[in-house]
C-alpha cells in the first residue's frame, strides 16, 4: 500500500487554516501531521514532524512563508514547500521561487487543486498559478536607480539615514536624496512604503 503524503500546514488566519486542513484531510492520499499560525512553528512543525510536503501562507508572523522555505531548502530539503497567498504580488512570487518553494497557489484557488499541487510538488514537479505567474511576466519596468535601489535595500522601521549612510557608505545627505528622489518616483509616502511597493514589484 503506498504511504499517504505527509503534510504541515502553516496560516496564520486560524479560519483558513482550519478548513484548508479539514479539506486537505479529506483526500485519501494525504494526512495533515501537524498545523502552525506563524513561521516559528511552522519551523518547529517541519522539524519535528519531515512533512514531505510543507504548505505555507506567505504573510505570517515571525518568519513569513518564503522564509520558512528558505530554512527548509538549507537544513531539511527532503521536505518540498508550496506558498499560499491571496495577493498576486510579482516580488512574493520570485521571492518564494528564489527561496526554493516548489509550488505558488492563490488561497483562491479551489481544495482539489491545492490537493493536485500535493501530489505534483511530491512527485517531483512544480506548479505556478497561471494568473500569478502572467502578473509577474508584465511587472512594469524599475524605475529606481542601483543606487537608490542599494539604499532602499537598507531601510528598516528604526533606522535612520545615518545608519543607512554607514552601511553603504555614502554620506546621510545623499542617502536622504535617494530615498527622497526613490519615494517620488514611486508615489509613496514613507521611505517603508517605498520599501513595500519596491517588494511587491520584485525590484528588491
Amino acid at each position: 500500500m503506498t504511504q499517504p503524503i505527509r503534510l504541515v500546514l502553516a496560516d496564520d488566519e486560524s479560519l483558513t487554516r482550519g478548513a484548508v486542513g479539514t479539506l486537505l484531510g479529506l483526500e485519501p492520499d494525504i494526512v495533515v501531521v501537524a498545523e502552525a499560525g506563524d513561521g516559528e512553528a511552522a519551523v518547529a512543525a517541519i522539524r519535528e514532524h519531515t512533512p514531505d510536503i510543507a504548505v505555507l501562507d506567505v504573510e505570517m508572523p515571525g518568519k513569513d512563508g518564503a522564509e520558512v522555505a528558505q530554512w527548509v531548502a538549507e537544513n531539511q530539503p527532503g521536505t518540498r514547500c508550496i506558498i499560499l497567498t491571496r495577493h498576486a504580488r510579482p516580488g512574493v512570487l520570485r521571492r518564494a521561487l528564489g527561496a526554493g518553494a516548489r509550488g505558488f497557489v492563490s488561497k483562491s484557488a479551489p481544495a482539489s487543486v491545492l490537493a493536485d499541487v500535493v501530489r505534483r510538488v511530491h512527485g517531483g514537479g512544480r506548479y505556478v498559478d497561471p494568473d500569478l505567474a502572467m502578473t509577474a511576466l508584465m511587472t512594469d519596468e524599475c524605475p529606481l536607480t542601483e543606487r537608490e535601489l542599494e539604499v532602499l535595500r537598507h531601510v528598516d522601521d528604526r533606522g535612520t539615514a545615518a545608519d543607512i549612510a554607514r552601511r553603504v557608505h555614502l554620506s546621510p545627505g545623499t542617502v536622504r536624496n535617494y530615498l527622497s528622489s526613490a519615494m517620488q518616483k514611486l508615489g509613496a509616502g514613507t521611505r517603508t512604503e517605498a520599501v513595500e511597493l519596491a517588494r511587491d514589484h520584485g525590484w528588491l
